[in-house]
């Protein structure tokens, strides 16, 4: 059955990605973004594109719409430890005229972009949603915070809600990369050294009590991530808000990521090693047993070197001059 879907962040990374399988499953889709940190020419074909704010949704939102899917957020941590108050502005505030629209409009789901963030440091992996929540950063807690106002909306007006708390998302699906700037993520930076655009990959520690001294992470392929979010559609129920980690289920350390694309490009990745950075706990991996048993999903791409090799081929392609 064919739906219509609002993208809130459709021109972002993990939006498009998401806007691209929405529209291959036959939706219709709008795809509403301010262009502050998406690409126009990230935005999928066939969708409807619509310049503008996450706070001016109810000028686009009305009952013909099935459900929202938000990804409207500022996410870089150090920002938002030195200009928080951004975060609280558009994160918060922003979600809250959004709720605001769909009320108004009638539309009674909503599927959210949240973080692995909101879990701050955790006390023991793999990581499931019943861990503490303790953000570290104005990023994590303003995520968290749009978590309690959601589940707030859920109880007090009967929305329909699934909060998908991302691990460290990676990887490409055809044009639809990540093109941030700057960019923050390890796998890009180190694709930034195999085509030259960078001398050396920094590793922050290599002392931490993991097999090889580097951090582990749990990455997740993009298209897996995106597959999640159709499911979690379906899942939705009226009155409840369900959380769902989002991961790999496997742990992979900055050198193993370094290593794996060495092999994947067949270009030499120099390493320098500084200093630990504070608050990088050495293990972050996802449980991500809420998601099998509630949404169905499982994740199919979960070897590093496919996640790497379709973030090569998008950089490639970057690089060519082509989208």
């Amino acid at each position: 059955m064919s739906n219509k879907y609002l993208v809130t962040g459709g021109a972002g990374y993990v939006g498009s990605v998401v806007a691209a399988h929405l529209v291959e499953a036959g939706h219709t889709v709008t795809v509403l973004d301010d262009l502050s940190t998406g690409h126009r020419e990230g935005v999928p074909a066939g969708t409807r594109f619509v310049e503008g704010r996450v706070q001016d949704a109810a000028r686009h939102l009305d009952a013909s719409y099935d459900a929202v899917l938000h990804f409207a957020a500022f996410s870089q941590v150090g920002e938002s430890v030195t200009d928080p108050e951004k975060y609280w502005r558009n994160n918060v505030g922003g979600t809250m005229d959004l709720l605001a629209a769909m009320r108004a409009a009638g539309v009674r789901t909503l599927v959210f972009s949240s973080t692995a963030a909101t879990y701050g440091e955790p006390e023991t992996t793999p990581i499931t949603e019943s861990a503490p929540t303790a953000p570290t950063s104005p990023y994590g807690a303003s995520k968290l915070a749009v978590d309690h106002m959601i589940a707030g909306e859920c109880a007090a007006h009967g929305l329909a809600a699934v909060s998908l708390r991302y691990f460290n998302v990676a990887g490409a699906y055809g044009d639809c990369g990540e093109r941030h700037d700057p960019e923050s993520h390890l796998i890009p930076l180190v694709l930034q050294v195999a085509q030259g655009k960078r001398e050396a990959i920094s590793v922050y520690g290599d002392d931490y009590p993991t097999p090889d001294g580097t951090c582990v992470r749990d990455y997740i392929h993009v298209a897996d991530l995106a597959e999640a979010h159709l499911l979690a559609l379906t899942a939705a129920a009226p009155g409840e808000h369900l959380i769902c980690n989002l991961g790999n289920g496997n742990g992979f350390s900055v050198r193993e990521v370094v290593e794996t694309v060495r092999k994947v490009t067949g270009h030499p990745v120099p390493e320098v090693v500084a200093g630990r950075r504070g608050g990088d706990p050495a293990v972050l991996v996802a449980s991500a047993r809420t998601a099998a048993d509630r949404l169905g999903w499982r994740p199919s791409r979960t070897g590093l070197a496919d996640i790497v090799a379709d973030a090569w081929a998008f950089a490639q392609r970057g690089e060519a001059g082509t989208p």
